[in-house]
C-alpha cells in the first residue's frame, strides 16, 4: 500500500464574495493547491459540496474543474456529505492513492452561501436532517437540536453558558490572526454573553456562519513533508429520538478510534487539532468523544485554558467553524489546511513542535463524521 503525502494546499479567504461565482473560488483555491505541488499530473478530482445545486443551480463540479484547469479526461465526482463533505471527498482521495491507482489526486471543496436569503439558506441546510421523521415536521432544527443538548449537559455536569462563551471566546481569538477568517473584530466575554439568543442557551456568537469559500489540496503518492498516518469514517443516528445518549456523538468516537488504531497512536500523542464546533457546545463535546479529555469533563478543560497554546491541546487555532467561517462544502480541507501549515511550521497561531494534527469533520447531527491524522516527516 502506497504511503500518502500532501503535496499542495490552496485556499480563498472566506466570508462574503459579492459578485464572484462559485466556480471561480473553486478554480481559485485548486490554481493555487496546483502551483505548490508544483502541476503534476492528476489522475482525479473530487469535490465536497453540499448546497451547491439548491443554492445556485450549479452541479457537475469535478467536471467544471477539470475541464477549466485543463486536467484532462480524468475521472472527478462531487462527493456530499453535509457538514463532512469535505472530509469525505479527501477520504476517497487518499484511499484511491493508497490502493496504488491514483499518484496525484486535486480534491476541493466550495460553498456559496451568502447570496441566498437566511429562509432560504436555512431550508438547504436543513435537507441535512431526517426530514420524513417526526421530529423534523414538529419543528426541530440545528440549533434546536445543539440547544437541546447543551441544556441537558448543563443538567448533568457542572458546565453552564458561560463554558460556551469560552469556546466562542478561544476560537475568535484564534481567527483575529487567521488572514483567510471571516470575523476579525475582537469579542468580549460579555458581549458572547449578552448576544441576541438563537435558541436558548446558544445565543449568537455560539451558531457558526453562513459563509462563502473554497479550499483545496493535492494529495500525491509518497512519504516526505506532512503525511496522512490515518484516514477514518464512521455513521451515526440521524434522529434524535433514536440517540441512546444525548450527550454522545457516536460518529465522532467510532472514527477517532479507527483512526487512533490506523495510526498506531493515541489521544495523548495528538500536538495540535481541528474539529467541528458548528455549535460552541459541538466543540466540547468532540473534544470528548475524540479522547482528550473525559467525558463529561470538557466543560473543565475548557475553563482551565487545556485547549488553548500553553493546555494539553491546542484546538481550533484557526478559528474554528465559530469564527473562521463555515462554507460547508470547504470546511474539511479548510481543517485539514490548518493542520498541514501547523505541522509545516508555517501556520498562523503556530503551536512550537508540532509534529501530530488531527482534523474531525462532522456531518448532520452526528450523521457522519471523518477522522484524519497527520505527521509532519522531516519538517
Amino acid at each position: 500500500m502506497n504511503k500518502v503525502k500532501v503535496a499542495g494546499i490552496g485556499i480563498t479567504p472566506f466570508g462574503k464574495h459579492e459578485g464572484v461565482s462559485l466556480k471561480t473560488l473553486l478554480m481559485d483555491a485548486s490554481l493555487k493547491a496546483l502551483k505548490e505541488a508544483n502541476f503534476p499530473r492528476i489522475d482525479a478530482v473530487y469535490v465536497g459540496n453540499f448546497m451547491s445545486g439548491q443554492l445556485g443551480s450549479q452541479e457537475i463540479l469535478g467536471a467544471l474543474v477539470a475541464n477549466d484547469l485543463g486536467l484532462g479526461p480524468v475521472p472527478t465526482a462531487k462527493v456530499e456529505g453535509a457538514c463532512a463533505s469535505g472530509g469525505i471527498a479527501f477520504r476517497q482521495a487518499y484511499s484511491m492513492i493508497k490502493s496504488g491507482e491514483y499518484e496525484h489526486v486535486l480534491v476541493a471543496g466550495v460553498e456559496k452561501m451568502k447570496d441566498s436569503s437566511t429562509e432560504v439558506t436555512t431550508r438547504a441546510i436543513n435537507a441535512a436532517m431526517d426530514n420524513d421523521s417526526n421530529e423534523k415536521h414538529a419543528g426541530l432544527t440545528f440549533p434546536g437540536f445543539f440547544g437541546t443538548v447543551a441544556n441537558r449537559y448543563f443538567y448533568e455536569t457542572g458546565a453552564s453558558k458561560k463554558h460556551l462563551a469560552l469556546v466562542a471566546l478561544k476560537n475568535r481569538e484564534y481567527a483575529l490572526s487567521n488572514p483567510i477568517s471571516q470575523f476579525k473584530k475582537p469579542t468580549t466575554m460579555e458581549e458572547i454573553m449578552s448576544a441576541r439568543m438563537i435558541t436558548e442557551p446558544l445565543g449568537l456568537f455560539d451558531c457558526s456562519p453562513t459563509t462563502d469559500g473554497a479550499c483545496a489540496i493535492v494529495l500525491s503518492k509518497g512519504e516526505d513533508g506532512v503525511i496522512i498516518r490515518a484516514s477514518a469514517q464512521a455513521s451515526g443516528t440521524t434522529q434524535m429520538q433514536e440517540c441512546a445518549d444525548l450527550l454522545s456523538l457516536p460518529a465522532i468516537g467510532e472514527s477517532a478510534r479507527k483512526a487512533y488504531e490506523i495510526a498506531g497512536l493515541g489521544p495523548n500523542d495528538i500536538d495540535v487539532v481541528e474539529l467541528h464546533d458548528c455549535f460552541s457546545m459541538t466543540e466540547i463535546m468532540a473534544i470528548e468523544e475524540l479522547g482528550l479529555f473525559e467525558k463529561g469533563k470538557g466543560w473543565e478543560a475548557i475553563q482551565q485554558e487545556l485547549t488553548k497554546h500553553g493546555g494539553k491541546v491546542p484546538v481550533n487555532t484557526s478559528g474554528g467553524l465559530l469564527s473562521k467561517g463555515h462554507p460547508i462544502g470547504a470546511t474539511g480541507l479548510a481543517q485539514i489546511y490548518q493542520i498541514v501549515s501547523q505541522l509545516r511550521g508555517t501556520s498562523c497561531n503556530q503551536v512550537d513542535g508540532a509534529r501530530i494534527g488531527l482534523a474531525q469533520n462532522l456531518g448532520g447531527t452526528g450523521a457522519y463524521s471523518t477522522v484524519h491524522i497527520f505527521e509532519g516527516v522531516n519538517q
